[in-house]
């Protein structure tokens, strides 16, 4: 069984080294922030909540640079940044999302799927023209708010997944007061609190019996309870941690286990206890959480790639690694992992996000971002559009990289790198910085005593194992800087200013440098990646092949059909052009030597997670396994049991990190000496 580790909240760690130079530098080793003040420049939690021991900044604040950046424009250029072109639920004309008093066509999830995640990839790109168009929806939303507080569609057709009606449904709304708040981060328009806030109270009326009923509101109303609190920290309103109760209480009972098996009601809702945990401050709300991340992947997660195998619903015995996630449970696994993380300031979210965001989610889609998937598992050596039920629990085409259909998915998937990069810097409570996602980028944000500071971040991790940061702040300042260890990093290294510092780092803990810093000031930090493998003796003694944070899959050639779409936005079949079927030869003494790390040039494309471009190839020997062969339906056979027989000659094969592998296998079987 695959290991998980639960880090222990709340503990500070002894001081394990620290050097004094005339900055009077200290460095220690702790588990999260400091929590006995509050933030003097970023809101924060509000008392009685239990204390934010990371904040989020502004929206713009930080500007990705290098691959994320370059993901963000590929998804403002690509299917997501022109849906309007493509959905029909994102017609205007009688769009009741539009309406003065809601009604018309498409009034359930799509419009506010699609928004959340167009608007933040605008804001975060600083792109004018899209920023205006996600204006052109989000204004008459406010604008047209009725007297009775009721906001949004009244509309008469249901959605394609529920019978509720009008009112009834409150899930749609519960989406677009998430694209309200980043707009409020963004633009600062107190025309959204005051909507809010009319809304909330306009639900307070709503007797137990009639709110949140239905199966999506109660499944993923955690959602909403983390808008009140939201709502709560900028106005002070009391009424609205009553309310807050009410949301908990009428919720689906997530504290007391998995209530639902249905994936993105898992990777949604699974942390829900940990939010009301704020409120309620009992041990049981924060463990619930974690209790119920460990359960999936104790039964569905034993496979490599961050998530677990759902397919559509999560079935008894169909717990391999052919068995897939839906795009959109990939990003809402990811936001509920940025949420916890600024809830708990365990990194342990940290290390669970990034296994998603660079394992998953890159793969969802094709290279240029024109097209995605619906589903995307860690094996799956073809991805075309035949149906592959009974072993996928979703029948239709559901492997097809297609921008014109998986509706859910096609509009809700654009949330995944815009927040991802909105979550890679954190103000702390004790006015400083910490960084806990990796990736180029600049921050600008204020500490100490209400100084700017500019902090730019070099690296090309997570294909590189070095971190640069130059701080440059407006004048000399003095504040707490926190650096992620990551869970898989054992011997992280530090330098400032070219002077070493001696420290016995601990994964999943944080660096906390106290320094009174200058302009140009550097800090160097050094996360060695070493090849590790993962046994997953629940899943047929398979093993995946680890380099740090990537985990990797075999290379095989990729061969895209053409098959339907239009000119501008075609649709993708991709069949292998080569074998697949192998299994490793490995060296049981020592697993490491049965590998050979070939590292390359950063592409100038800065797009690393593709085929061609990767700059991380790892070289091994295997053997094919005959039997082990595609179905009729052209999915993957259940993996053979290791160590398996095989008379084939072992030959030498290639590896690429899981995110650039479209067709991949992950999860090997081993062979037989």
């Amino acid at each position: 069984m695959k290991k998980m580790t639960i880090l222990l909240l709340g503990i500070i760690l002894p001081v394990l080294s620290s050097c004094t130079d005339r900055n009077e530098n200290t460095v220690t080793i702790v588990k999260k922030p400091d929590m006995v003040t509050t933030n003097d420049f970023y809101i924060s939690n509000r008392s009685p909540l239990e204390g934010s021991p990371f904040i989020k900044l502004p929206v713009g604040a930080i500007k990705p640079e290098g691959w994320l950046k370059k993901e963000l424009e590929l998804q403002a250029n690509g299917f997501h940044g022109h849906l309007e072109e493509i959905s029909q639920y994102l017609i205007k004309e009688n769009n009741a999302w539009l309406d003065p008093q809601g009604k018309g066509d498409h009034g359930w999830e799509e419009m506010p799927y699609w928004l959340k995640g167009y608007s933040n990839c605008a804001y975060v790109l600083g792109n004018k023209k899209m920023i205006k168009e996600a204006e052109g929806w989000l204004k008459p939303v406010i604008r047209n708010q009725r007297e009775d507080g009721w906001f949004g569609p009244e509309h008469k057709k249901s959605g394609i997944a529920t019978h509720l009606r009008g009112r009834a449904d409150l899930w749609p709304n519960m989406v677009m007061l998430t694209c309200l708040q980043n707009y409020y981060e963004y633009a600062g328009n107190d025309s959204v609190l005051s909507l809010m806030s009319k809304y909330f109270k306009y639900l307070q009326t709503y007797p137990d019996d009639k709110f949140l009923v239905g199966f999506w509101p109660k499944m993923r109303a955690g959602d909403m309870l983390y808008s009140v609190y939201w709502l709560y920290n900028r106005t002070g309103e009391k009424w609205l941690l009553n309310f807050a109760e009410k949301v908990h209480r009428n919720t689906a009972r997530w504290d007391t286990g998995i209530v639902s098996w249905h994936n993105v009601n898992i990777a949604q809702a699974f942390g829900e206890p940990a939010t009301y945990w704020m409120q309620s401050k009992k041990t049981a709300d924060l463990q619930a959480a974690e209790r119920n991340w460990q359960t999936v992947r104790r039964i569905y997660g034993q496979v490599p790639g961050g998530l677990f195998g759902g397919d559509e619903n999560c079935r008894p015995g169909f717990t391999g690694p052919r068995q897939a996630i839906e795009t959109c449970g990939i990003v809402e696994d990811m936001f509920s992992d940025e949420v916890l993380i600024r809830i708990t300031g365990d990194p342990v979210w940290a290390d669970r996000c990034e296994n998603d965001a660079f394992n998953t989610l890159p793969a969802a889609f094709t290279p240029d971002m024109k097209a995605l998937r619906y589903l995307t598992a860690p094996n799956m050596p073809q991805s075309d559009s035949m149906s592959k039920c009974p072993g996928i629990d979703n029948c239709g085409p559901m492997f097809w990289m297609n921008p014109h259909i998986h509706r859910c998915c096609q509009h809700n998937s654009g949330q995944g790198w815009p927040y991802y990069a909105e979550n890679l810097w954190y103000a702390t409570p004790d006015n400083g910085l910490a960084v806990i996602f990796y990736s180029e980028s600049n921050v600008t944000a204020k500490t100490g005593k209400g100084v700017n500071v500019k902090i730019s971040e070099q690296t090309h991790y997570p294909f590189d194992e070095q971190i640069v940061l130059t701080i440059t702040p407006d004048t000399t300042v003095k504040f707490p800087l926190y650096l992620r260890i990551p869970g898989w990093c054992t011997d992280a290294g530090l330098t400032i200013n070219g002077e070493k510092i001696t420290l016995h780092t601990q994964p999943g803990s944080y660096i906390k440098i106290v320094r009174t810093f200058h302009k140009d000031d550097r800090i160097t930090l050094n996360l060695p990646m070493t090849l590790k493998i993962t046994r997953y003796t629940q899943n047929k003694n398979s093993i995946s092949v680890n380099y740090g944070p990537l985990t990797l899959s075999l290379k095989i050639d990729e061969k895209y059909i053409r098959n339907g779409g239009t000119e501008k936005w075609p649709a993708w079949e991709i069949f292998p052009g080569s074998a697949w079927n192998y299994g490793l030869v490995l060296d049981d003494q020592n697993p490491g030597k049965s590998f050979e790390i070939i590292k390359k040039e950063w592409p100038v494309s800065n797009m690393p997670f593709t085929q061609d471009n990767t700059p991380i190839v790892i070289k091994s020997r295997a053997k094919q396994i005959p039997e082990w062969k595609l179905n009729a339906q052209g999915l993957a056979e259940k993996l053979p049991l290791s160590p398996v027989q095989t008379n084939k000659p072992a030959e030498t094969v290639t590896f690429i990190p899981m995110g650039a592998a479209r067709l991949r296998i992950s999860a090997f079987p081993v062979c037989a000496k």
